[in-house]
């Protein structure tokens, strides 16, 4: 299975006429007939049904079909990527961000303002790390192997509480005294539920967990609506806080988390990679700032 049979395939799909696909590829009907021939051999069934002189794409050609036109659009996509990358010498910056995804839209679009000519390849899940994903930067609250990792900030992890809840009249909260609570959380694998897991660690009890959510912006609405109490990192989650949400410090432990910016040990080599190594780390400061 080649290029040519899927375009053959599309193009017969469009028409459902081999006279009419033969003449839009320039090639002749016995060529085109056999090719569609040749492909449902291959995938072991028939992609249309024969009606007189006619053709009709059945249930395998619209299935096959809907794949095809992915694939191609995803192949001429990489070609034309690959061909303005060549004409306007465009560089990739890959930025694997395992927290802070709510800042990327700010910080992606100040940091194009400096350097339009930047593309950046993102994605934030472990899933595609694990398996080999190379990138250039990870933005992350733990050290990755073989990285070098400078810190961006440290930032305090409190706990916000509906402004109906009893917890609410209170400044700050021993994690002791939570046994009884109802928790919404981030789902598992997620790096800030990896770390608030670890606050209980030397606790009698894990914490109720009715709730879960890879969606800040949802984890801030159940609270809002009473339906239980969660952890809140205090800079790069205070833009979702609201009026309803009372933050009380949490002693005893005093939970805290790091964010690194981490990269692949020995490979800060272009001065892309330089400029924008200086530009994050300046605009994390600006964050902890304010």
């Amino acid at each position: 299975m080649d290029y040519l049979q899927l375009k053959y395939f599309q193009v017969t799909s469009k028409y459902e006429h081999v006279t009419r696909a033969a003449n839009e590829l320039f090639i002749s009907q016995p060529a085109l007939s056999k090719m569609i021939r040749n492909l449902e051999t291959e995938l072991g069934v028939q992609l249309f049904d024969r009606e007189g002189k006619h053709i009709v794409l059945n249930e395998y050609g619209k299935k096959f079909l809907k794949r095809v036109n992915q694939s191609l659009s995803a192949l001429e996509q990489g070609i034309s990527e690959v061909k303005e990358m060549k004409n306007e010498k465009v560089e990739v910056i890959t930025l694997y961000v395992a927290v802070g995804s709510m800042l990327l839209p700010n910080l992606v679009g100040k940091f194009r303002d400096l350097y339009p000519q930047i593309r950046f390849n993102l994605t934030q899940h472990p899933a595609m790390v694990k398996k080999g994903l190379a990138y250039d930067f990870a933005i992350t609250s733990e050290e990755l192997a073989d990285n070098e990792h400078t810190i961006l900030l440290e930032e305090e992890i409190l706990l916000g509480v509906p402004k109906s809840h009893p917890l609410s009249a209170q400044d700050t909260v021993f994690l002791k005294d939570l046994e009884h609570e109802k928790f919404i959380s981030l789902t598992p694998g997620n790096s800030l539920r990896k770390t608030t897991d670890r606050f209980f660690t030397h606790t009698p009890f894990e914490p109720n967990i009715v709730f879960e959510s890879d969606d800040p912006a949802t984890v801030r609405g159940l609270i809002q609506t009473g339906l239980g109490i969660s952890f809140i990192p205090s800079i790069l989650w205070r833009n979702i806080v609201t009026e309803d949400i009372k933050l009380l410090q949490i002693r005893e432990p005093r939970c805290m988390r790091t964010i690194y910016l981490s990269y692949p040990a020995g490979e800060l080599h272009t001065a892309i990679e330089k400029s924008f190594f200086e530009f994050i780390i300046g605009f994390f400061q600006d964050i902890a700032q304010h």
